[in-house]
């Protein structure tokens, strides 16, 4: 009896550390932006949350392809420690008029590259991007590439209406506009866009809204699985007095 108790002890507490491993991976699975949704006309601060998803190797560059169609005509990068950044900008298909100036090229991609390291097995980077004047449209797919230490690749480029058709692809980030995101969008966690004087403000408690969501449930498993033991360990000791 007694060693019947005590496995159901060590099982409460290893469902206990699943789960709390689990949450915070669970919240991290994909490259994000915050916010995800900001007014047309406006400016905002995006951040792109990418997370590490192997287990042997570090992220050391990051691609962020912003549209031509619907092109940001300004895009700054926040510098980030440890991580060079670069700005390419492409002549655009077919020029734009925005307030009464004709653009013809503007920013199409940001890089960041990391000096030594990179995002290591099990960590996670925030990169943020200031964009605006945003186009007026229903929504702007923001695929980024994400390159390992191994080599390995993955394109963070399926837009919302293919990954409702294969929900195995991978999303790209998306700000939504005027079209409203889907319930299950995998873009980002929702948030209304916000001036660029105050942007940086709001995405941060977005970002650490989410974030400290997930710690939080991260807690509650932790908090569950020791009441688990302690349970199990006072009927052990009824146990041990009855016999």
């Amino acid at each position: 009896m007694r060693n019947t108790t005590l496995s159901r002890v060590l099982t409460g507490i290893a469902a206990g550390a699943v789960l709390a491993l689990a949450v915070p991976l669970a919240a991290s699975a994909h490259v994000t932006a915050t916010p995800n949704q900001a007014s047309a006309g406006s400016w905002t601060y995006v951040t792109f949350r990418v997370p590490n998803e192997s287990s042997t190797a570090s992220t050391v560059k990051l691609d962020i392809h912003l549209p031509s169609d619907t092109p940001f005509t300004s895009v700054s990068y926040q510098p980030t420690a440890g991580w060079t950044g670069t700005a390419t900008k492409t002549t655009l298909p077919k020029p734009i008029t925005v307030e009464g100036n004709t653009i013809s090229e503007a920013t199409t991609e940001v890089t960041f590259t990391a000096d030594a390291g990179g995002v290591a097995p099990g960590q996670f980077q925030t990169f943020t991007l200031s964009l605006g004047p945003v186009p007026d449209t229903g929504h702007i797919v923001i695929p980024a590439t994400q390159t390992y230490s191994d080599g390995k690749v993955v394109e963070w480029s399926a837009t919302p209406e293919e990954v409702k058709k294969d929900d195995t692809l991978e999303p790209a980030p998306v700000l939504w506009v005027n079209d409203a995101p889907p319930a299950d969008h995998h873009g980002g966690a929702a948030a209304t866009a916000t001036p660029a004087a105050d942007a940086h403000d709001h995405d941060t408690a977005s970002a650490g809204g989410s974030e400290g969501l997930a710690l939080g449930l991260s807690i509650a498993a932790l908090v569950i699985a020791a009441g688990g033991a302690l349970l199990g360990a006072l009927a052990l000791g009824r146990k041990r007095r009855d016999a």
